[in-house]
């Protein structure tokens, strides 16, 4: 890789999974960078416990991607891992991918970013957490999209306890889940990791499971591999095979979640988010979960459901997502209402030379991978060695993507940065670098240390 002459200097604000692969991927081009990170430690939302509140990560979580699609192509995961590692083994994997690439003498940690100016002639200058403002010429925003908690709207008034899973951590922390009346309210894989754990019938409770819609319930196995491992030859299947090919097995493997009591989906498998669950079609199956439509009204300690049922509960978990926030930039510069921001593969964001995204994007059915990705093209960028195309083909380009990976799937703001991997990552490699490449040579760097572009 060629060092820039004169190469910009760039700050990225958090040490996440997307903010530790930038910065990788920025320090192999000689890059000067900055990660302002708000807590006292890397991981973002693997760290659990972590102490600026961005970690969803409860006591027993466990990834739901296997090992196999989980690695960064550049460092391996452990081969000792088991199929689906617990969340302190991914949170150890990223401290020792910190360690192999001397990452950490370049965060500043317990100094998030406050405000971010952006200059009418380009830069920026960053306000954070000690104080001090400072000068960049690139900012690559990687704060993470899961540790904003969406609540749904629901009439009436409970008076009993409520939380968002983002702050469950188990059984007792922060509420004492014995012997009570709960329901969890969702339908993805929180949802079904905490129905399941709190309905231990050693508990003494009596659990509900609400959701508005259905979704496909696939087991992690099939003949004693993971599933996600027999999709490995799938990336060089054309994406109209891939689609009828995954739809298909998917749906005959999970079976019509009617036979549990819960709607049968809308939709076809690679439409929505599936979920991913051994254990719930079990506890569903066994009465230890009862299911439920959506909540139709809250009423004191009783809450009525869409069917014309009722239920005493003394405590709701809300497994409802997440919105995207930029809690630095001002609304009125930059937002995401209702989880919509449109970006140049996920990346780049039309007329704004100096900035970049990584990681606001639902990859499915491998996220670190997806990040490694998006930050190979952003220090690329950085470098003077790949440039975007003019601004209107971005916007042509951002239209016909969100056709293409959200043509199809629920409008729900989980959805609306929805992307396959597999498709995403050989588009990048193999037409869209290649094509950046071409255009920095005859155009120039899109990006200029020092200059206001």
């Amino acid at each position: 890789m060629t060092v820039p002459s004169s190469p910009v200097s760039t700050a990225i604000i958090g040490a996440g999974i997307a903010g530790l692969t930038a910065g990788k991927m920025l320090g192999d081009y000689g890059i000067p960078y900055t990660c302002f990170e708000s807590s006292d430690r890397i991981g973002g939302n693997w760290a659990f416990g972590n102490p600026n509140g961005h970690s969803s990560a409860y006591r027993s979580l466990h990834i739901d991607t296997s090992k196999y699609r989980l690695s960064f192509q550049d460092f391996p995961i452990p081969e000792h891992y088991p199929d689906f590692p617990h969340h302190s083994q991914i949170k150890a994997y990223l401290d020792d991918y910190a360690d192999a690439f001397d990452l950490l003498d370049n965060i500043e940690f317990g100094n998030g970013v406050v405000h971010a100016e952006h200059h009418d002639g380009g830069g920026w200058t960053l306000r954070t957490q000690d104080g001090t403002a400072r000068d960049f010429d690139f900012l690559v925003v990687a704060n993470g999209h899961h540790w904003d908690p969406r609540y749904p709207e629901f009439p009436g008034e409970f008076t009993g306890q409520t939380l968002h899973s983002h702050h469950y951590i188990d059984l007792f922390d922060p509420i004492d889940m014995r012997d009570a009346r709960i329901l969890v309210v969702g339908i993805g894989n929180s949802a079904a990791d905490i129905a399941v754990e709190v309905s231990s019938r050693a508990l003494r409770n009596t659990v509900y499971l609400s959701t508005r819609t259905g979704s496909w319930i696939v087991p992690k196995y099939m003949a004693g591999k993971p599933v996600d491992k027999y999709g490995g030859a799938l990336p060089f299947v054309p994406r109209r095979v891939f689609r009828t090919l995954v739809n298909n097995f998917a749906e005959f493997l999970a079976g019509n979640p009617e036979q549990w009591g819960l709607p049968k989906p809308p939709h076809r498998f690679l439409d929505a988010h599936g979920t991913q669950s051994v254990e719930l079609p079990l506890r569903l199956g066994s009465g230890d979960v009862i299911p439920k439509p959506n909540v139709e009204r809250l009423d004191g300690s009783t809450v009525h459901f869409a069917d014309g049922t009722e239920a005493e509960i003394d405590v709701i978990v809300y497994a409802t997502g997440y919105n995207i926030s930029f809690p630095f930039f001002d609304p009125a510069f930059l937002s995401a209402p209702d989880n919509r921001i449109r970006l140049y593969k996920r990346i780049f964001a039309p007329g704004m030379p100096d900035l970049a995204f990584s990681g606001f994007a639902q990859s499915v059915p491998t996220l670190f991978p997806f990040v490694e990705c998006q930050a190979k093209v952003i220090a690329a960028y950085a470098a003077g060695e790949y440039r975007p195309p003019s601004e209107a083909a971005m916007e042509e380009t951002i239209t016909a993507d969100e056709q293409l990976y959200l043509g199809h799937v629920l409008d729900r703001p989980r959805h609306t940065q929805q992307v396959e991997f597999y498709h995403y990552e050989r588009q990048m490699r193999v037409e869209e670098l290649p094509l950046g490449r071409e255009r920095a040579q005859v155009e120039g760097p899109a990006l200029h240390a020092g200059s206001r572009v």
